[in-house]
């Protein structure tokens, strides 16, 4: 068996990651009598912690693309699992902060909805032989997510303007990349094998 590389292990790692992450942010809000008594001294804090653990989850997947391209490491494994580990991170956030009601339900069923139509368009290409590459719009998008999820995360009243800014734009990004991303590649779903 081969040694995971890596690249991989940062997947890896950012998927487990989430676990403290959700655990962290949700805690509070849940009333998990646990969750005060190991916690209690530094509640205050939590939200912060866990916009550090999600800041060091979110730079993982900047740095195991990286490493994997620069020093020819690109596996099934990671073309597989790193995609996976980036939409498990930024849908557990966004849940953790629909039940916190810190964003509206609906603009996060805006926003999976456009990852479950982006993968499962991506699976017909894969099977039609087709490598679809990513595109401005989507690399713009999942910036904006990220910062709206961080900011989201931090809970400053003095930024909420801003928060809500960058919510409208993530939001307005995720529909632009859905659209230019299905125009681009209409032939797709018409291809016959």
């Amino acid at each position: 068996m081969k040694k995971m590389n890596l690249p991989n292990k940062l997947t890896i790692f950012r998927i487990i990651l989430i676990v403290p992450f959700v655990l962290l942010l949700l805690g509070e809000s849940s009333g998990w009598g646990w969750y005060r008594a190991l916690f209690g001294g530094i509640l205050e804090y939590v939200d912060y912690i866990s916009l550090g653990i999600f800041i060091i989850a979110s730079l993982t997947d900047l740095i195991d693309g990286k490493i994997a391209r620069k020093y020819n490491m690109v596996t099934n494994f990671g073309k597989f699992m790193d995609p996976l580990a980036d939409k498990l991170l930024v849908c557990s956030a966004l849940i953790a902060l629909v039940e916190m009601g810190r964003i509206p339900a609906w603009v996060v069923i805006v926003i999976i909805s456009r990852e479950f139509i982006i993968s499962g368009f991506r699976l017909v290409a894969a099977d039609n032989n087709v490598v679809i590459a990513a595109s401005y719009w989507g690399k713009f998008k999942t910036t904006f997510q990220m910062v709206m999820v961080c900011l989201m995360i931090a809970n400053i009243p003095q930024l909420q303007i801003v928060t809500d800014i960058v919510m409208w734009i993530a939001l307005a990004l995720t529909v632009v990349s859905l659209i230019d991303y299905l125009a681009k590649n209409r032939g797709i779903m018409s291809e016959q094998k």
